[in-house]
């Protein structure tokens, strides 16, 4: 596995492949990470993976600062993994030319866009850059940050002629979605986590039994008993339309969408 940490060594090391695959992260690998390599590699003939925690999607400097990091331990899953190469960009070198400022309409301020302002402004700000940086025409996400991959799909794939290659969300045997921050979390709240993940995935299936489409389930019974069982806070509880995630859109391929607090550790789900 090849290091690379300048974008003129990328762009020197790539420039003869057409056959690549990108996944971008911010490190802590885990087996979600491990499920969206694989994919890249069964796929295509070179993967790059990038690292890079980027500042302008944090709503806070202190959860910036707080966000799991360990990229001696990333580098050794990597190699395991026979990456062909990792990139580790500089803040700087990410943002030191002009790009694109993104804006979202008033529509798109739903879920976590409307509870973490600017957060998917500086997501599709840094992808923007990757993407242009990486020039790979196979993108692999996961879809656990299924508002940020709908978002990346809208905005940027006609503009890099990519394919975002969507990959389902793995999760532990407890049901727990796969996340770095979950890193955060102490033993009593990842098992809190559990419960609710197991709650929320016995919602979905009661709903999905009904087969009238004009039945509306209302959530928010579920998500103040959820809240006063836990003790946590609940962003929001939604059903939404899978393809455009308009709210309560179940004549379609619907998901239910979860984000809440534990111990001041904000985690997202969809099911």
């Amino acid at each position: 596995m090849k290091i690379i940490t300048s974008i003129f060594d990328l762009n020197k090391e790539i420039k003869n492949f057409k056959n690549v695959g990108f996944v971008p992260t911010m490190g802590g690998i885990h087996n979600g990470h491990i499920s969206l390599i694989k994919a890249s590699q069964k796929k295509n003939k070179k993967t790059i993976v990038s690292i890079f925690v980027n500042p302008t999607q944090f709503n806070k400097t202190s959860d910036f600062k707080k966000y799991p990091r360990d990229i001696e331990k990333d580098i050794i899953s990597l190699k395991k993994l026979k990456v062909n190469y990792l990139f580790l960009p500089t803040t700087k070198d990410i943002y030191k030319f002009k790009a694109r400022k993104f804006v979202l309409r008033k529509k798109d301020k739903i879920l976590c866009a409307k509870f973490r302002k600017g957060h998917f402004e500086g997501v599709l700000n840094v992808m923007n850059r990757l993407m242009s940086i990486v020039k790979s025409k196979d993108l692999f996400m996961g879809e656990k940050d299924y508002q940020q991959l709908h978002l990346i799909r809208r905005f940027l794939s006609k503009k890099f002629n990519v394919r975002i290659n969507s990959c389902p969300t793995i999760r532990t045997s407890d049901k727990i979605a796969l996340s770095t921050r979950n890193k955060l979390l102490n033993k009593k709240s990842l098992e809190k986590a559990s419960h609710i993940a197991k709650l929320l995935i016995k919602i979905k299936k009661r709903r999905t039994k009904l087969n009238s489409s004009k039945f509306k389930v209302d959530l928010s019974n579920y998500k103040k008993e959820l809240e006063e069982k836990f003790n946590i806070k609940i962003d929001y509880l939604e059903f939404r339309d899978e393809k455009n995630l308009k709210l309560n859109n179940l004549k379609n391929k619907f998901r239910l969408f979860v984000a809440y607090s534990i111990d001041k550790i904000r985690l997202i789900d969809n099911f």
